[in-house]
């Protein structure tokens, strides 16, 4: 269900915006606009859907429009041009009282710098966005006690900011704006201010807060190992615009342009990739219909050894090799059943490569991927490699 939807948003800084807009519409480049105007384009002619309970990550370098174009979705700064929708409502033609609301009841914030008021404790820091609101002291602190809860931190009420370490400060930011119950929650840079094994908890943590909460979750990030990591989907940003927007694994698989494709070199693909993208087409005896004498020819038209064997409905039943189709062939057998063996491995098609590699590099057999006992394909070891170094081309394929 679309939870937000963004068409053709543009912000523009500085002066003859007008004539920047033009030059936006014309399809003219950043630094092009920049050079005949003098204006800043903060965010180029953007358009995007999010869906409810998603993570959606925009990510991009520094100066890719990724922080401006998360406060166009809260209104904090208004759009140049275009629309802005949350539950089909147009944001951009509310008043301000309309957009106060927004702000308090369907949307929070999280920041980079934690953004928690020293002097108040953890549990009043987390009462903060329902004091706002007028909500009573005593259903507040029961809110945000549970929010606390949630985040582990309800031991720590009392304490202050000061006496917590990076990461726990971090995660009352993130109980004080689900103390709100929003069902957006806007997380700017919010966790690039921690020590690279605190951050990797916190991604671990928000991914298991979600599991609970499903609330619909904007997370800006310079970091593509974090935007692989956690999001459902990725928004890549260069130059204010949006380059691509797809799965990790779709991005890794399929990147738009060379800038994907450099920004993408260092990636450890084996903690994205999964089976399904890494595996090809089986070559399959049925063991209903085919005898060992059809194994014997499919084996040598298709220069292979060994044959999956599957009925009639596609079901995964084992293996033969051609040893064992040669034997049954000279004892005048009709069909391959006697010669099937059972030992090879399977897995299912949306497990990742990385947790599938020690049984490639140990099986002496292919590994069958399976869905519903259905054969889908079938891994083999240097196809996967391939599939880790290089785009693959034409790897995935069903029978």
């Amino acid at each position: 269900m679309e939870k937000i939807k963004v068409e053709h948003v543009t912000k523009i800084f500085g002066k003859h915006i007008g004539s920047a807009l033009k030059l936006v519409e014309e399809n003219k480049s950043k630094t092009e606009i920049l050079e005949k105007t003098g204006a800043t384009i903060g965010v180029y002619d953007a358009s995007f859907t999010v869906n409810e309970g998603e993570i959606f990550v925009i990510m991009g370098l520094s100066g890719s429009g990724k922080s401006t174009l998360v406060r166009l979705l809260n209104h904090l700064i208004e759009p140049t041009n275009g629309s802005i929708y949350i539950d089909g409502e147009n944001i951009s033609q509310m008043n301000k009282q309309q957009l106060r609301k927004i702000r308090r009841e369907k949307m929070s914030m999280v920041f980079q710098n934690f953004g928690l008021f020293p002097q108040r404790t953890v549990l009043a820091n987390t009462e903060y966005g329902l004091e706002v609101r007028g909500i009573s002291k005593e259903e507040r602190r029961l809110k945000a006690e549970k929010a606390l809860e949630n985040a582990g931190l309800l031991p720590y009420k009392d304490q202050y900011p000061s006496q917590l370490s990076g990461g726990m400060q971090q995660r009352v930011g993130l109980a004080r704006a689900l103390a709100n119950d929003p069902d957006i929650l806007l997380m700017d840079e919010a966790f690039s201010a921690l020590d690279p094994l605190i951050r990797k908890d916190m991604q671990d943590e928000l991914l298991e807060l979600q599991q609970k909460v499903r609330k619909t979750i904007i997370f800006i990030t310079h970091d593509l190992n974090e935007a692989l990591r956690i999001g459902d989907r990725i928004a890549l940003m260069k130059d204010g615009k949006i380059i691509q927007i797809g799965t990790g694994e779709e991005i890794l698989t399929n990147p738009a342009n060379d800038y994907v494709k450099t920004f993408l070199e260092d990636v450890d693909r084996s903690k994205v990739i999964t089976v399904e993208n890494a595996m090809i087409r089986p070559i399959t005896v049925n063991i209903e219909l085919d005898g060992p004498k059809v194994a014997l020819q499919r084996m040598r038209e298709e220069e292979v050894s060994v044959l999956l064997a599957v009925d009639k409905k596609k079901e995964f039943k084992g293996y033969i090799t051609a040893d064992d189709a040669l034997e049954a062939s000279k004892r005048g057998e009709k069909n391959v059943l006697s010669s099937i063996r059972t030992d090879m491995p399977t897995v299912q098609p949306d497990m990742l490569i990385q947790d599938v590699l020690g049984m490639i590099s140990e099986s002496p057999t292919p590994i069958a991927v399976v869905q519903e006992n259905r054969l889908l394909g079938v891994l083999i070891r240097g196809v996967v490699i391939q599939s880790l170094t290089t785009q693959p081309e034409g790897v995935t394929a069903h029978e």
